[in-house]
C-alpha cells in the first residue's frame, strides 16, 4: 500500500499529474492499493493542477482508497467531518471497524457537510485567494530572515522552513521561540525533518505579520547573543 498525499501536510508541496499517472501505471502493474489523502484539493495555487488518481480508470479506481475532509475546505474543522470513497468491500470493512470504534459524528455536522459539498463553491475560491496572498507573504518573509529558507509551498496552507543554519533543531528552536518570542511553530521532527518546523497561514494577514515579526526579532536577538558570547 502506498500513501499519497497531495497537496502535501507539512510542506505544501504537490505532486504532477505526470508523476500521478506513473503511480498509477506501477499501483496496476503491480497490484498495489493507494491511499489517496486529498484534504487539501481546493487549495492548489499558480498553474498548478490536482489530478486524482481514482479519476484516471477503473482499474486504479478499485485500487484506490479516496481520503477527503470538509474540516479545511469549508472551514468546519472544529465538526470532524471526514469521508472516505473505495472499493465497496474495503469501504464496508472500515465501517463495520468504524463503528466498533466510535460513534457517528453529530447529525447537524453532517447535514451541514451534505449542503457544503452540493452547494455554491464561491467561498472556496474567495478562501484560495485569500490563501495564496499569505502564502506570498509568509514564504517571501521567511526567505528575508537569517538563517531560515523556505521552499514556496504549492498547495495546502503550510510553509516548511529549513531551520538548519540557525543551530538548532526543530524541537529546541520551536519551544525557544515559544518561551522566548511566544510564537508556536510545529517541531519537523513530528514529519520526519528535524531540520524543518511547520508554519500555518490559515490566519489573518495580521496575524502573519506579526508572528513573522516576532520571529525576525528574536532571531536578531539570538544573533547578537551569539556575538557577545564570541567577544568574551
Amino acid at each position: 500500500m502506498l500513501i499519497l498525499n497531495t497537496p502535501s501536510n507539512p510542506t505544501g508541496a504537490i505532486v504532477e499529474p505526470n508523476e500521478i499517472r506513473k503511480i498509477a501505471k506501477l499501483a496496476v502493474e503491480h497490484n498495489f492499493y493507494v491511499i489517496s489523502d486529498e484534504v487539501y484539493e481546493h487549495f492548489i495555487y499558480g498553474n498548478n493542477e490536482h489530478l486524482s488518481i481514482a479519476s484516471l480508470n477503473e482499474e486504479i479506481k478499485n485500487l484506490t482508497i479516496l481520503s477527503n475532509s470538509v474540516s479545511k475546505t469549508y472551514a468546519m474543522t472544529g465538526w470532524r467531518i471526514g469521508y472516505s470513497a473505495g472499493n465497496k468491500e474495503i469501504i464496508k470493512a472500515m465501517d463495520n471497524l468504524q463503528s466498533h470504534s466510535t460513534s457517528n459524528p453529530t447529525s447537524i455536522a453532517q447535514y451541514a457537510a451534505l449542503e457544503a459539498l452540493n452547494g455554491p463553491q464561491d467561498s472556496v475560491k474567495q478562501m484560495v485567494k485569500a490563501f495564496d496572498e499569505r502564502r506570498k507573504l509568509i514564504h517571501k518573509r521567511l526567505n528575508e530572515l537569517d538563517g531560515i529558507s523556505c521552499v514556496e509551498p504549492e498547495g495546502a496552507f503550510y510553509a516548511f522552513p529549513d531551520i538548519s543554519e540557525t543551530g538548532m533543531a526543530s524541537m529546541e528552536f520551536a519551544s525557544r521561540l515559544l518561551d522566548e518570542a511566544l510564537v508556536a511553530v510545529v517541531p519537523g521532527i513530528a514529519f520526519g525533518s528535524d531540520k524543518h518546523v511547520r508554519l500555518s497561514y490559515a490566519a489573518s494577514i495580521h496575524e502573519i505579520e506579526r508572528g513573522l515579526d516576532r520571529i525576525e526579532s528574536w532571531l536578531k536577538q539570538k544573533a547578537v547573543s551569539i556575538e557577545n558570547e564570541k567577544e568574551i
